[in-house]
């Protein structure tokens, strides 16, 4: 029973590094109806930033997280008006293959600087160890990866239901030429969906390199890795990207916990069952629920 709730914890944690980087992924479709592929590359910026700022210009870690998590969503800030802006009312594939093309730039000038290759490790800033119940132990950075995921929820929740710009985000999202018709810009909703959403990458790339370092192609791949997890939660929903998100984080740490070891007693290769059972479980979702957990469901006129 110990060793369930400890990979149960450890789902969770991860789970909730997960949804922090869908949270920018579905603000930007719930406020434009678009796909960003370059979620990846905008995670691995953002840990980049916070490293360098904290060994180079030898900043607090604290404050280089803060600042990095700021200069990323002024980079996607930047990325909307610069690429985007002249794609607005232009048809949803052309933005889309914006992002794919927006990914490979980020992804290749990356590597041309030091952090294209090898692994890097922010200065110890948390408490050695964690806490410990009944056997159960749960680290400082998985305490801060369950903290900073209820944080943005809480936050990301109000702002949709209660402030101004919250609900013209979701008026725009509905209907881009109707919200346009009672004064809603659209381009200033797009250029805060995207900065928003870049500051949110950069926060779960910080909390990845607490928990486990930095390397480029670990930080994208978990830019790919969020795609189940904001299908099975619901593409447009805030709550569902931290629910799809603990919900494969936790179905990874059970695989590998339980299926890999199954696997190598009945003779098959094992490892390895974490990177297939959350699209396993995403196909048998979208078989019975397209929309997600909590997706919109939208009936169109034919």
């Amino acid at each position: 029973m110990v060793d369930f709730v400890q990979n149960l914890i450890s789902g969770v944690a991860v789970g909730c590094i997960y949804a922090l980087a869908g949270l920018g992924f579905v603000l930007i479709y719930k406020s434009s109806r678009v796909i960003n592929f370059a979620n990846g590359q905008f995670i691995a910026i953002g840990a980049f930033m916070a490293y360098a700022l904290a060994v180079w210009v030898k900043l607090p870690v604290l404050l280089a997280a803060l600042l990095a998590m700021l200069l990323t969503a002024g980079l996607g800030f930047l990325v909307e008006r610069v690429f985007l802006r002249r794609l607005v009312g232009q048809p949803i594939i052309s933005v889309i293959m914006v992002t794919i093309g927006l990914a490979s730039v980020l992804d290749g000038l990356m590597y041309l600087t030091p952090f294209g290759s090898g692994n890097f490790t922010f200065p110890q800033f948390l408490p050695q160890g964690g806490l410990s119940l009944g056997g159960v132990n749960v680290s400082y950075p998985q305490l801060l990866a369950i903290g900073f995921t209820a944080i943005f929820l809480v936050l990301f929740s109000w702002f949709f239901q209660r402030s101004v710009l919250g609900v013209s985000m979701r008026a725009v999202a509905d209907d881009q030429m109707a919200a346009m018709s009672v004064g809603v810009s659209v381009q200033q909703v797009f250029a805060l969906a995207w900065a928003v959403a870049g500051l949110t990458a950069a926060a779960a790339g910080i909390v990845v390199g607490a928990v486990s370092g930095l390397n480029q192609d670990g930080l994208i791949a978990i830019g790919l890795a969020v795609f189940p997890a904001v299908i099975l939660g619901g593409l447009d929903s805030v709550p569902g990207a931290v629910v799809g998100g603990i919900i494969i984080g936790v179905l990874q740490s059970f695989s590998t916990a339980y299926l890999d070891g199954l696997f190598s007693q009945i003779g098959l290769v094992g490892g390895g069952s974490q990177y297939v059972m959350p699209f396993v479980v995403l196909l048998v979702m979208l078989w019975f629920k397209p929309h997600g957990l909590f997706g919109t469901e939208e009936i169109e006129r034919v």
